[in-house]
């Protein structure tokens, strides 16, 4: 999960559909990863039962801090520390050189793979076409947004070292990462929090299985292939990916109900069994077809979310090459936060939950402000730092541990 992500498209939240402009495609991301410092939708964990694992991948040589990359413009950019590494490469703090450090509070990132992966080729293509400033710029003016989750795409290029050639990509850097902070809080949110990211996921940065679904207004048609079963991370990808069928709007649309459910319960029904894809298949297709039963599974007490139960209800009714009616799980979420006596006010509260409701928890008193403060945010202030980030987690350890 990392920090949330969302293509910040006109959908419920999930990444369902962005609109590129001149290119003439669409793209829908079909996985959720977690990283160590941003938000990711994770891939699959191991090899999987029924199916020959994944081809090995080269990960990247460590980069010492200090170094310096050219890309494809000539221009130059230095490397600063590690934050995170992902299933084939690595990200670093990054800035334009200058003959200064590249210190904690640098406003960009890069990611760097070995040439010969195929991951970050993906998510570069996608970038080039749909995330260069002037672009994000125009999809916040004509739709009327406050802010667009997606980072600016800053530059790529290649780089040699010890004999070997790397790709890389410079990209904003964002904030917080939604995975630790929910772990720090006891693997739960709020049902409120849970609605207001379902309606604006804060971000999503990786783009590593964006698919043009619908090239030339064309969509993709509907076919099963062997080969790609259960791509994704297991636990979290939709039905048409255990069938190997290339993502869609409505299985992005199904992995955020699955999100919304983990959210706000702690678990899925088949996470005690994920080393068995098959399974974890087999029981998402018995759950779609008796939405109730996963809400009992789930949602044991009686006061059930039912807005989750509507989301889930009307996204299973969606054929593959299916537009949603976005507005419409809009207001299935909505209607939700008015059952609890709320509004969508843009800030995300992020105190410890237990059993779906907030629960406070004994804090030093000379820390009781500082972490009142911190576990409350609006949806445009999530892009803060890591420092700031590390010390509102370190605050909820408090709580939780």
């Amino acid at each position: 999960m990392g920090r949330p992500h969302t293509a910040g498209c006109d959908g419920a939240g999930a990444a369902a559909e962005l609109q590129v402009g001149e290119s003439g495609g669409k793209f829908v991301l079909g996985r959720r990863r977690r990283s160590a410092s941003w938000v990711k939708m994770p891939r699959v964990k191991a090899a999987q039962a029924g199916r020959q694992g994944p081809a090995k991948r080269r990960l990247a040589e460590h980069f010492a801090a200090g170094e310096i990359i050219t890309d494809m413009t000539k221009k130059e950019w230095k490397l600063g520390s590690p934050i995170g590494q992902g299933g084939f490469g690595c990200i670093y703090l990054a800035d334009t050189n200058s003959s200064k450090s590249v210190g904690s509070d640098a406003p960009c990132v890069v990611k760097v793979e070995p040439s010969d992966n195929g991951p970050l080729f993906t998510e570069l293509k996608f970038y080039q076409r749909a995330a260069k400033p002037e672009q994000i710029q125009k999809w916040i003016r004509t739709h009327k947004l406050k802010y667009l989750g997606v980072p600016k795409y800053w530059g790529s290029g290649l780089h040699d070292k010890n004999g070997k050639s790397y790709r890389f990509m410079i990209i904003d850097r964002f904030g917080s990462d939604l995975q630790k902070i929910y772990e720090a809080n006891a693997k739960r949110f709020s049902r409120k929090t849970v609605l207001q990211l379902s309606l604006r996921i804060v971000y999503l940065v990786d783009y590593g299985l964006a698919y043009r679904y619908c090239p030339e207004g064309t969509h993709k048609e509907y076919k099963e292939d062997p080969k790609r079963c259960h791509d994704g991370t297991v636990e979290f990808t939709s039905i048409d990916a255990h069938n190997g069928v290339a993502p869609s709007r409505r299985g992005d649309l199904e992995i955020l109900g699955y999100c919304m459910i983990q959210w706000l319960s702690g678990h899925l029904p088949w996470e005690d069994n994920l080393k068995d894809p098959n399974y974890v298949r087999d029981s998402k297709i018995r759950y779609r077809e008796n939405i109730a039963s996963l809400m009992d599974k789930c949602f044991p007490e009686k006061n059930k979310p039912d807005e989750i139960a509507k989301y889930m209800e009307t996204v299973k009714l969606l054929d593959y090459v299916e537009k949603p009616l976005y507005q419409k799980l809009r207001d299935i979420l909505l209607q939700g936060l008015k059952a609890i006596g709320s509004k969508d006010d843009g800030k995300l509260d992020l105190t410890v939950v237990e059993n779906g409701s907030l629960k406070a928890k004994p804090v030093a008193k000379k820390r009781k402000k500082e972490a009142e403060e911190s576990v409350e945010c609006s949806v445009e202030e999530m892009e803060c730092s890591d420092k700031q980030t590390e010390e509102a987690t370190q605050t909820r350890k408090l709580t939780v541990y």
